[in-house]
C-alpha cells in the first residue's frame, strides 16, 4: 500500500475517530461532574468507612455434644432467650449422684445428733451416780466417826472400827469411778458434737456439688447474651465441641457504628460527642446522624520513626461514630453491617450543615 492510499484511508476514518473522542470526553466530563466525591466545603472533613456492629459469640462452657439449635441465621433474638441445647445425660447422672450423697450426709447429721443426745443422757446418769456415791461416802465417814468415838471408849470392838475405815475407802473409790464415768460421758458428748459439725460440713459440701452440677446443667442451655440477630451458625447439632466451642455468632444491631480515619492535623480537634453525618453508598439519599464515641490515642499507618514534616502528615487516627440506639431500634430490619459510606464531621460548631448533609432518615 503506497503513501497516498494510506492518507486517503485515514481521511475516511477521521470522522469516526473524532466521534469516538467526543464520546469519551463527554463520558469523562459526566463522571467528573456527577460521580466524583465532593465535600461540603471548608470547615468540614470526611472519611471513608464501613458500618460495623458489636459481635458476640455464643459458646459452650464445657466440652460436649450439641443436642439442638433452635434458631437460624437471620433470626432476631432477645437477651436470655434459649438458642441451643447441649446433651446433658452425663450431667443428669452426676446430679443424681450428688443428690444421693447430700441425702446420705443429711442422715449422718441426724445420726450424729442422736449420738449427742445419748451421750448427754449418759452424762446426766453419771452425775446422778456421783451424787449417790458422794452420799454413800458421807454416810461412811459418819459411821467411821461414831466408831472412832465409841472405840476410844471401848464400846465397840476393834474390828468394827477397821470395817468402817475400809467402808470409807471403798466409798471414796466408788465416787472416783463415778466421776471418771461422768468425765468419759462428757468426752463422748464433745466427740458427738464434733461428729455433728463434720456431718454438717459434709452436707454443705454435698449441697455445693449439687449446685455446681445444676449450674452446669443450666449452662448447657445456650442463651442469647443480648438482643440481636443471629449472623452465623458456626456448629450443627451432633457436633462435639471443646470447652468454649463456638455455636452461634450474634450481632447487636442496637450498637452500630462507623469507623473511619482522619489525619493528625484534624484528629486533635475532634471531641467525644461531636456530631457526625453518615452517608451510605447503598442509600445516598439518606443522611444518618451519629456521634463520635471514640478517638484513638495513637496514630495508625505510622512509621516507628517520624522525622520529616511530610511523613508526619501521613499520620491517621481512628475515629468511631456511633448511631443513636433509639433510631436503630426503629429500623432493625433495615440495619446491615459492612456497608461502605462516608462520615462527615463538622470542625466548626458555628457553621450550619449544608443542605446536602441535612438529616434525612428512613421513615
Amino acid at each position: 500500500m503506497n503513501k497516498a492510499s494510506v492518507i486517503a484511508m485515514l481521511k475516511k476514518k477521521m470522522p469516526i475517530i473524532a466521534l469516538a473522542l467526543t464520546v469519551l470526553i463527554a463520558v469523562g466530563a459526566y463522571y467528573w461532574s456527577n460521580l466524583r466525591v465532593t465535600g461540603p466545603g471548608d470547615g468540614f472533613i470526611g472519611g471513608n468507612g464501613r458500618i460495623e456492629a458489636t459481635e458476640v459469640d455464643v459458646s459452650t462452657k464445657m466440652a460436649g455434644r450439641v443436642h439442638d439449635i433452635i434458631v437460624n441465621e437471620g433470626s432476631f433474638v432477645k437477651a436470655g432467650e434459649p438458642l441451643a441445647y447441649m446433651q446433658i445425660d452425663v450431667l443428669r447422672a452426676q446430679l443424681a449422684e450428688a443428690q444421693a450423697k447430700l441425702m446420705q450426709a443429711g442422715n449422718n447429721v441426724s445420726t450424729a445428733r442422736a449420738q449427742v443426745a445419748a451421750r448427754m443422757s449418759e452424762h446426766v446418769a453419771a452425775l446422778a451416780l456421783i451424787a449417790q456415791r458422794e452420799s454413800d461416802l458421807l454416810a461412811a465417814r459418819q459411821r467411821l466417826a461414831r466408831s472412832e468415838t465409841l472405840s476410844s471408849r471401848g464400846a465397840v470392838p476393834r474390828q468394827t472400827l477397821d470395817d468402817d475405815r475400809a467402808g470409807v475407802r471403798a466409798a471414796q473409790a466408788v465416787l472416783a469411778a463415778a466421776k471418771a464415768q461422768a468425765a468419759a460421758a462428757q468426752a463422748g458428748i464433745d466427740a458427738a458434737k464434733a461428729q455433728v459439725v463434720s456431718a454438717g460440713s459434709a452436707v454443705t459440701a454435698a449441697e455445693a456439688t449439687v449446685a455446681l452440677v445444676q449450674a452446669d446443667i443450666d449452662d448447657s442451655v445456650l442463651r442469647a447474651p443480648r438482643d440481636g440477630r443471629v449472623q452465623y451458625r458456626i456448629a450443627q447439632p451432633g457436633e462435639v465441641l471443646g470447652n468454649g466451642g463456638k455455636v452461634l455468632n450474634i450481632i447487636d444491631l442496637s450498637d452500630v457504628y462507623m469507623t473511619f480515619f482522619l489525619p493528625e492535623t484534624v484528629a486533635g480537634r475532634v471531641a467525644l460527642g461531636s456530631e457526625v453525618r453518615l452517608v451510605l453508598d447503598a442509600a445516598p439519599q439518606y443522611v444518618i446522624p451519629a456521634k463520635v464515641s471514640y478517638v484513638a490515642s495513637t496514630a495508625q499507618f505510622t512509621p516507628k520513626t517520624v522525622e520529616t514534616a511530610s511523613e508526619r502528615q501521613k499520620l491517621m487516627f481512628r475515629i468511631k461514630a456511633r448511631i443513636d440506639r433509639d433510631l436503630l431500634k426503629k429500623h432493625l430490619e433495615q440495619v446491615k453491617t459492612g456497608l461502605p459510606g462516608m462520615a462527615w464531621l463538622r470542625l466548626d460548631a458555628r457553621l450550619p450543615w449544608p443542605p446536602e448533609l441535612a438529616l434525612n432518615v428512613p421513615e
